[in-house]
């Protein structure tokens, strides 16, 4: 689908050289059309911290002839495990092999995704427009900060996040909890599963975090995403105490973590993440379609960012390579719609379960739900949360989803 010689060639116009900016910008590239990809940054990088491809996301990935690549700086991730502290009450426990002995997710960096599809975007005749700060668009004409407007174009894809100019009419909620996280090295042969994403909480305002994400390059060493939940007005205060006063906090829920905390010499040495949330009722207007963020920004609590981001560019592509101009919206949304909902509505859900001040949704969690999540039938229906493939999203798509055992993964100790 995405390689088809259209009947119709379009000027297509991509904002953001994020995960889903850039492909969605290949696929249409292959698909023979004129595209023209703008990057706010004067040279495209990767923002944010490691985090989980999914069968999903991999699925798509594997269409753009990325996936063995992609798996090859990743490390496989076969279980989601948390404890409530100080009890040590389990209170998830996710298993992907209880919906698929096949499924895993992949922690990756988020340098070696976008470097896989920045390098591929660059093969094909995609005109890159660094330094643009894209701030409206009308009739198909592009609107900047600093430069004359630019167009007409047949389409123009939103995927400039969250905080998107180009969907400013509905604004994005912020979310109560932020996250500081750092990349460190791995610690080989030290206390964390090499193939889990374990997390620790102290009632729902604190949270802390380890996940495995593989090496950015074949020489590069490996390293593991370390992530620490934090309420927005917390930030200023947290950068006023010492570093070692908020190093002793985090030991005492989670001791292991020594290890990993004697990697971070000061406050700089971990970067602030925000949170937002926003579904745009109808994700495309005149002209325009709205994917990733910039149509369903939501907490990572669910670790389908990328995972939808990389659905959304797939099921655009499909739309405009089986419809007419005016068609394309409407059909993307219909694609994606159900699913989006299914998720957002989950995450508006699971995350104060995991990310908040309340003090009666923990008490919950730890005593009822957590030990139910446990038994049959829970376990399938988590891991079909986790995998993205509740309301089988790539049956829509005419996907499969990506399965590790086809690639043989090495295991990493």
């Amino acid at each position: 689908m995405t390689g088809r010689t259209p009947s119709t060639k379009l000027a297509i116009a991509v904002c953001g050289a994020g995960i889903g900016g850039l492909a969605s910008a290949l696929m249409h590239a292959r698909q023979g059309h004129a595209v023209t990809l703008f990057e706010q940054f004067e040279a495209p990088q990767p923002v944010g911290s490691g985090f989980m491809l999914q069968p999903t996301g991999m699925a798509v990935l594997e269409t753009l002839g990325l996936a063995d690549r992609i798996a090859a700086r990743g490390a496989w991730v076969d279980r989601i495990f948390g404890r409530s502290e100080p009890s040590g009450a389990v209170v998830l426990d996710v298993s992907y092999a209880a919906l698929d002995p096949e499924y895993r997710g992949l922690g990756i960096q988020r340098s070696a995704l976008f470097d896989a599809l920045y390098e591929a975007v660059k093969r094909e005749a995609v005109t890159l427009r660094p330094g643009m700060i894209v701030k409206g668009a009308s009739r198909g004409t592009l609107t900047f900060a600093d430069y004359a407007p630019t167009g007409p174009f047949d389409l123009i894809v939103d995927a400039l996040g969250s905080e998107s100019a180009l969907s400013d009419r509905h604004p994005a909620r912020a979310l109560p909890y932020g996250a500081l996280w750092a990349t460190l090295d791995w610690p080989k042969g030290g206390p964390f599963s090499p193939h889990a994403l374990e997390q620790r909480y102290y009632r729902a305002s604190k949270m802390v975090g380890v996940l495995p994400v593989g090496s950015a390059t074949a020489a590069a060493p490996e390293k593991a995403t370390f992530f620490w939940s934090l309420p927005h007005g917390g930030l200023d205060d947290w950068r006023a105490r010492p570093l070692d006063a908020w190093k002793d906090e985090v030991r005492a829920l989670w001791p292991d973590t020594a290890i990993l905390l004697d990697g971070i010499d000061s406050h700089d040495a971990l970067a602030w993440a925000t949170y937002r949330h926003r579904t745009l009722s109808r994700p495309y207007g005149d002209g325009i379609v709205h994917i990733g963020d910039s149509y369903h920004a939501t907490s990572p609590q669910l670790g389908q960012g990328a995972n939808m981001a990389l659905l959304d560019a797939f099921a655009l592509a499909h739309a405009v390579a089986t419809e007419g101009r005016a068609e394309i919206g409407a059909s993307f949304a219909q694609l994606r719609q159900g699913h989006v909902r299914l998720f957002q509505t989950m995450s508006r859900l699971f995350t104060p379960v995991y990310q908040s001040d309340s003090r009666a949704l923990p008490v919950l969690r730890d005593r009822i739900t957590g030990p139910i999540s446990l038994h049959w039938p829970a376990p399938p229906i988590l891991a079909a949360l986790v995998t993205g493939m509740l309301g089988r999203p790539l049956s829509r798509l005419g996907l499969d989803a990506y399965r590790a055992g086809k690639t043989n993964p090495v295991a990493r100790s």
